[in-house]
């Protein structure tokens, strides 16, 4: 009996322990928890702060969505108003074709989602919507830095649009500016990238909503300052360059570079004639031509080239060329050269006329070929931008009426000629000087006419 008492008393003190035990893990597990909960509240507010940043950063983003549909909106509707008036001025067309391929990329790039993206890919899919390619976006920069040079406009007021005898377009962006840099940069046109990387610094400072990197133009002029000699202000320029961006991936590289060179320039400076020669910051000026070219642009921009001498042995007059045809209406002729002998011949077309030649051609329109001097070859020359098509006399009475005007009046019979030539010459377009005939060397340049050689050249 008193055993069975033992064991009853171990059993009870067993369970009491057992429960104590049980009292103090749960008490023990319900601290944890109340730790773990206060845990859990930071990390709340840590999500709550990465949302935040990333509302902030999607704000960002379609804020700049709707910048770029503000101006794609802003360039359609001022050109609907007048298409051909507002692509007749050159920085409207150039910035049309960067709308639809940098711009248009980056609204890509910034468009998420897969239903967003399935919208965007509707549209590029279309195949009656043409996109113009890097190759256009070259070409429009060329055409409108060719502009340019040829009639000396200035490029503060040539981003502002205003081009004489055009309609002010729109401004460039700092961001626009950048583009024409780069493309100058990217043919090493190194002259013209640092006059347009300077124009989208100077836009940089006066943007509200910054459309370019101020780091990506400050390396582009250094190392353009570099190319052209300048390396003081390629130095002073990376300098700069790491105020703004102390990480910037090559700056402290080409920092020392530029150093060094600065070094052995001074170094070969002081051995030539015992005196240090300093460098000018501006190497803009630095952009040499030749008599030929700065001829053919003066006359490009309506400047007389000749002589009062010259200008004195120059006349007008009505002529008939003994034509039955203009007895009774001369044509009036003026001469604007004796050696070669160029004429101009006034009012030979009439504005229908005009019309309906262009008409003809515009389906017929392809890419303007050259001969090659060598092989007789037709091909695309950089320095012929234009299309052109061919109009046969018997496509048109008008076309017909020309060629027999053009006899009338010269002389010449056409039986020979080549077909009327139409030509549409777009941004900038433009056919450098340039021998219409074949010259001796070019013994098979006509060869595939069986014409011969030209002996004149009529250009309506």
């Amino acid at each position: 009996m008193q055993v069975q008492s033992m064991k009853w008393q171990r059993i009870i003190v067993f369970i009491y322990v057992s429960v104590l035990s049980v009292i103090l893990i749960v008490k023990s597990e319900l601290f944890t928890a109340v730790v773990d909960l206060e845990k859990l509240l930071y990390t709340e507010g840590e999500i709550v702060k990465t949302l935040e940043k990333y509302i902030e950063r999607e704000e960002q983003r379609l804020e700049k969505v709707r910048w770029l549909s503000r101006e794609y909106e802003k360039l359609h509707n001022t050109a609907s108003k007048d298409v051909e008036t507002f692509l007749s001025n050159p920085v409207n067309a150039y910035l049309l074709v960067k709308r639809l391929t940098v711009d248009w990329k980056n609204a890509e790039y910034l468009i998420d989602g897969a239903d967003s993206k399935a919208i965007i890919e509707n549209i590029t899919q279309q195949s009656q919507l043409q996109f113009p390619d890097d190759e256009d976006l070259s070409g429009a920069a060329s055409a409108l830095m060719r502009l340019q040079d040829t009639y000396l406009l200035d490029t503060a007021t040539l981003a502002r649009g205003q081009i004489e005898g055009t309609v002010t377009s729109s401004e460039l962006s700092a961001g626009d500016c950048f583009e024409l840099g780069r493309q100058a940069y990217n043919n090493r046109d190194y002259y013209h990238t640092l006059l347009w990387m300077q124009e989208s610094l100077d836009r940089f400072e006066k943007e509200d909503v910054k459309t370019v990197s101020k780091s990506d133009v400050l390396e582009y002029m250094a190392y353009s300052s570099y190319v052209l000699g300048n390396i003081r202000h390629a130095l002073k320029l990376t300098q700069d360059l790491i105020t703004v961006d102390p990480d910037h991936p090559r700056a402290q590289g080409n920092l020392a570079y530029y150093q060094q060179a600065v070094l052995k320039e001074d170094t070969h400076k002081r051995g030539d004639d015992g005196f240090e020669v300093q460098d000018d910051e501006d190497s803009l000026d630095q952009d040499p031509r030749g008599l030929e070219r700065d001829t053919y642009e003066m006359l490009c921009r309506g400047e007389s080239v000749k002589s009062a001498e010259e200008e004195s042995k120059l006349h007008c007059r009505y002529i008939t060329n003994n034509s039955p045809y203009l007895l009774l209406q001369p044509v009036k002729e003026e001469e604007l050269h004796l050696k070669p002998r160029l004429i101009v011949y006034h009012d030979i077309l009439s504005d229908h006329e005009i019309e309906v030649i262009k008409y003809l051609a515009q389906p017929r329109l392809a890419r303007a070929t050259v001969q090659n001097s060598k092989s007789g070859a037709l091909e695309i020359a950089s320095y012929r931008i234009s299309k052109s098509a061919w109009l046969k006399d018997g496509d048109h009475e008008v076309v017909a009426r020309l060629s027999q005007r053009i006899r009338d009046i010269t002389g010449l019979e056409t039986d020979t000629a080549e077909e009327l030539q139409v030509v549409n010459y777009g941004i900038g377009g433009h056919y450098e000087p340039h021998y219409d005939f074949a010259r001796k060397e070019e013994k098979n340049a006509f060869k595939n006419l069986g014409t011969g050689n030209r002996i004149a050249t009529w250009i309506n």
